[in-house]
C-alpha cells in the first residue's frame, strides 16, 4: 500500500493496545459526526471490523463496512483517522463499487482515490502519507478522471478497494479491494439490514468477539468476497439515499461545503439517456392535433374533426466556446436531424460563445437536413443572452429551444416566455428550464 503499512501488522496487538485503537475510531467517527454532520452520516453506515493485514494492510471497505489493520490505525493520528474513515465511506456513498463498467480497475481504483482526497482535503481533513492528490483532477469525477490517468502508471492507492477484483488485481498492487463484512452466506441477511436505521446497520450479522459496538477487534475478518452485480445494483441505491439524505441534513446545519454540494448535485441528476428525454420534449410540443374549424362552405353543413398537423419551430442553440468537443457537437446534431422529421419542425440554428457565430441564423426546413456550417468560429467566452436577446429582437416565439452547452456562462435575468431545455455537459447549474444531463 501507499503508506508503507504492508509490513504493519505481522506482530500481534495486545488487548490494551485493541481498546485504544477502538476508542480512537470511536472518537474519530464522533468528531465526524459532530464537526462535519454529511461525512459523519455516512460513516455511520459502515460497521468497523479488525482485519488480517495480509489482505487490509490499511484500511478497506466493500461498501458494507469498514475493514482495518489495527497497527495501521495505530500509527494514524486523531485527524488522520478521521480522513481515512470518510475515505472509505465517499467510496461507497459515490458508488464507486457500481460505476467501474469496462474500465481497467487499477486505473479506475486510482481515479476513484485522485477524485476523493481533494474533496476530503477541502474539508478540511488530513491526509496520511502517500494519499492520491492530483491539483488538475480537483473537482473532477472518477469518470473525468479515469481517461487522463497513464496505463502504465504504478502508483498504488491509499486503501484497498474490496468490492471487486479482476486480472490485474487490485486498488494497490497487493491485488486486493475493499469488501463487505458478513461472511458469504449470510451476505442476503447484512444486506436487508443495511437498509435500516444506522443503529441496526451498525449491528453485524457475525457476533462480537470484543465487546466493542461494532469492532470485531477479538477476531481478524476474513477477505470479503467481490459484489455481485446484484448486490452492486441493490447496494447503489440504498447508498444512493443515504447521500441524499446525508446531505440534506448537512445543508439544514449549514456545514455543506460547497464543492461537495456540487458534487452530491451532479450525482444526483436523473440518469434517464439524454436522447430519451430529448424526444420526449420534442414529441410533446409538436401540434398535431384534432380540429373542429369550421370549413368552407363547400364541405357542407356538417363539421367533422380532421387531423391538422401545424409545423414545429425549433430552435437550436449551440455553446462553440471551447468546452464542447466535436464528436459530442456532431451527435447533438445528428439527433436533433433525426428528431425533427418526426415531429415536422423547421430548425433555426444559433451558434453562440459571448456573441451569435457569423452567418447566423442558420435555418432548416422539416424535409432539410440538419448539419453544422462549414465553418463555425468561437472558442471565447461564454454568455447565453444574445441567443435570447436575438429571439426577442425578431419577435419570435419557438415551440421549443434546445441550448447544448457545460451551462458555464451569463444568464439572461429572466425566464422566458416559450419552453427552454438545457442538454448540460458536466455539472453548471441552470436557473431555469429544463435541465437534461449529457451523460
Amino acid at each position: 500500500m501507499s503508506s508503507g503499512a504492508g509490513s504493519a501488522g505481522s506482530a500481534a496487538v495486545s488487548d490494551a493496545e485493541r481498546r485504544v485503537i477502538e476508542t480512537k475510531l470511536a472518537a474519530a467517527r464522533t468528531r465526524l459526526i459532530l464537526d462535519k454532520p454529511f461525512l459523519g452520516a455516512l460513516v455511520l453506515r459502515l460497521p468497523m471490523h479488525a482485519s488480517n493485514p495480509e489482505w487490509c494492510p490499511t484500511t478497506a471497505t466493500d461498501a458494507r463496512a469498514f475493514y482495518y489493520n489495527p497497527e495501521y490505525i495505530a500509527s494514524l493520528s486523531l485527524d488522520q483517522t478521521q480522513f481515512m474513515l470518510a475515505h472509505e465511506a465517499l467510496h461507497c456513498a459515490l458508488s464507486h463499487f457500481a460505476r467501474r463498467q469496462h474500465r481497467i480497475k487499477h486505473k479506475w481504483d486510482l481515479a476513484c482515490d485522485y477524485a476523493i482526497n481533494p474533496l476530503l482535503i477541502d474539508e478540511g481533513l488530513t491526509p496520511p502519507p502517500n494519499a492520491l492528490v492530483m491539483p488538475p483532477y480537483k473537482g473532477m469525477t472518477a469518470e473525468e478522471i479515469y481517461p487522463l490517468i497513464d496505463d502504465n502508471d504504478e502508483s498504488e492507492t491509499l486503501d484497498t478497494h474490496a468490492y471487486d477484483r479482476d486480472s490485474r488485481q487490485g486498488g494497490s498492487r497487493s491485488g486486493m479491494s475493499e469488501k463487505d463484512l458478513d461472511r458469504q452466506p449470510e451476505q442476503p441477511q447484512s444486506q436487508q439490514g443495511e437498509s435500516e436505521e444506522g443503529q441496526g446497520a451498525n449491528r453485524s450479522a457475525q457476533p462480537d468477539q470484543s465487546g466493542g459496538p461494532d469492532s470485531g477487534l477479538g477476531q481478524s475478518q476474513p477477505e470479503p468476497n467481490p459484489l455481485t452485480p446484484d448486490e452492486q445494483e441493490t447496494l447503489s441505491v440504498q447508498w444512493q439515499q443515504r447521500l441524499a439524505g446525508a446531505a440534506q441534513q448537512a445543508q439544514q446545519a449549514g456545514k455543506l461545503g460547497r464543492e461537495m454540494a456540487r458534487m452530491i448535485d451532479h450525482l444526483l441528476q436523473p440518469r434517464l439517456p439524454w436522447r430519451m428525454l430529448l424526444a420526449r420534449y420534442m414529441t410533446a410540443v409538436s401540434r398535431e392535433d384534432y380540429s373542429y374549424a369550421r370549413p368552407s362552405r363547400r364541405a357542407g353543413d356538417f363539421i367533422r374533426p380532421s387531423l391538422r398537423a401545424q409545423q414545429t419551430d425549433l430552435v437550436v442553440a449551440v455553446d462553440t466556446s471551447g468546452s464542447i468537443q466535436a464528436a459530442e457537437l456532431e451527435e447533438f446534431i445528428g439527433e436533433i436531424d433525426a428528431l425533427k422529421g418526426q415531429v415536422r419542425a423547421r430548425v433555426t440554428l444559433l451558434p453562440c460563445d459571448a456573441a451569435l457565430c457569423e452567418g447566423a441564423p442558420f435555418r432548416f426546413e422539416p424535409w432539410e437536413s440538419f448539419r453544422l456550417p462549414e465553418t463555425i468560429r468561437g472558442g471565447g467566452g461564454t454568455s447565453f443572452r444574445p441567443v435570447f436577446q436575438w429571439i426577442d429582437r425578431e419577435g419570435l416565439r419557438p415551440d421549443l429551444l434546445v441550448y447544448f452547452t457545460d451551462a458555464q456562462g451569463e444568464f439572461p435575468p429572466v425566464e422566458p416566455s416559450f419552453p427552454v431545455i438545457w442538454l448540460v455537459k458536466g455539472r453548471g447549474k441552470v436557473p431555469w428550464g429544463q435541465r437534461i444531463q449529457l451523460n
